[in-house]
């Protein structure tokens, strides 16, 4: 089906990004990947060539456009690409809102202009190691000290955790800290206290470097509290519609490629001294997947114009999210096992895209919330 979202505009960004790719990310990806960390130039690269920054306004060097369907472009491009180690979707749609939403004009002055031309790399630290991904059981805390927050705890599972040059840290400014007693508190590079544990060893996406932070008794400057005192819970819950579409977007643009590559290998492959795609059984396979594919590119698509139009709600982002990430997951594991053995040599993308993808159902809210939130909207 044709697809109807993008205009002439969308297109040209497209290839924009695509000519970016090819010039500044898959000529060195391997060695990223070996690295475990992307290096810093390509997200210089990035600001030179407008990737960053996509709705900060332009007075501060962003693109001035909150139309989600360019977010969507990049998120396509990339996954196509296999090149998710080079987080832009982390650093444009999940931290950029809180920096456009919720900053100072001195702070929007301060990170904006470096966090447009890639010389400040951005991360959001969430998770605990005790605690995952509730919020109510964070222990990090930042305590009133008059002219300074003093920042003391832990995180883990961190993206770009490595490179951040800045870090939005959830922590309890209260003792009770829960839903109403948690604040965002910004640590830059290079405060006194702030250390990161090792680059965490993942069985995918080897090249985006994900860590452990450590803050002991770090001093935060008190023009470093973002949004409102003890408001995070409400900044957060705000953003997460956007954050799960970007995974979601990522999801459905995965299931396609693997199914597109899929489908010229059984054609190629052959067995028994004729091709799989003869067979019956591959070709129920593919038409399984196609249409499944074909049905949730539709819903995604309605939620692209819809959330750049303003009006998608976090019941629809959530079927979104869960619903693409595990067609991503069946449709990599179908499309491996039809590669046979050679699905299960790295050389080959869809093993790559097996792993790599595996963390989609995960992060960003667990298949399980998403579907604890969608169930608690129709039976509350």
């Amino acid at each position: 089906m044709q697809r109807q979202i993008f205009t002439e505009e969308h297109d040209a960004f497209r290839e924009t990004v695509r000519t970016f790719l090819t010039k500044e990310v898959l000529p060195h990806y391997e060695q990223w990947e070996k690295d475990g960390i992307v290096s810093r130039e390509a997200w210089l690269a990035a600001g030179r060539q407008g990737l960053l920054g996509l709705a900060v306004p332009e007075e501060y060097g962003g693109g001035g456009t909150t139309d989600f369907r360019y977010s969507a472009v990049l998120a396509e491009e990339f996954t196509r690409a296999g090149a998710p180690g080079l987080a832009l979707g982390l650093h444009n749609d999940i931290i950029g809102p809180y920096l456009t939403g919720l900053a100072t004009e001195e702070q929007k002055r301060r990170w904006l202009p470096g966090f447009c031309s890639g010389e400040i790399i951005t991360a959001i630290a969430m998770t605990e190691p005790g605690a995952g991904s509730d919020l109510q059981g964070i222990r990090t805390t930042a305590e009133d000290k008059g002219d300074h927050w003093l920042l003391n705890g832990s995180k883990t599972f961190i993206s770009n955790g490595i490179l951040a040059d800045l870090v939005i840290v959830v922590a309890k400014t209260t003792a009770e800290g829960g839903a109403k007693g948690l604040s965002l508190i910004v640590v830059e590079r290079g405060a006194e206290g702030f250390e990161r544990g090792r680059n965490l060893d993942k069985i995918g996406q080897k090249s985006q470097d994900t860590a452990e932070l450590f803050f002991n008794d770090v001093r935060v400057p008190k023009e470093n509290l973002l949004g409102e005192r003890d408001g995070a819970f409400v900044h957060l819950m705000t953003n997460l519609a956007q954050e799960r579409m970007g995974i979601a977007v990522a999801g459905i643009a995965a299931a396609e490629y693997l199914l597109e590559i899929t489908t010229q290998y059984v054609k190629e492959r052959e067995a028994f001294g004729r091709p799989l795609s003869k067979l019956q059984h591959i070709r129920f396979e593919i038409a399984e997947m196609a249409t499944e594919c074909a049905v949730t590119r539709a819903f995604l698509d309605r939620c692209i114009v819809d959330h750049s139009d303003g009006k998608l709600d976090a019941v629809h982002a959530s079927m979104a999210k869960w619903w693409a990430t595990e067609l991503q997951k069946r449709v990599a594991d179908r499309c491996l096992q039809l590669h046979g053995g050679y699905g299960y040599m790295t050389e080959y993308r869809v093993a790559k895209a097996f792993t790599d993808g595996r963390i989609q159902t995960i992060y960003g809210g667990t298949t399980e919330i998403m579907k604890e939130i969608i169930g608690r909207s129709l039976l509350a």
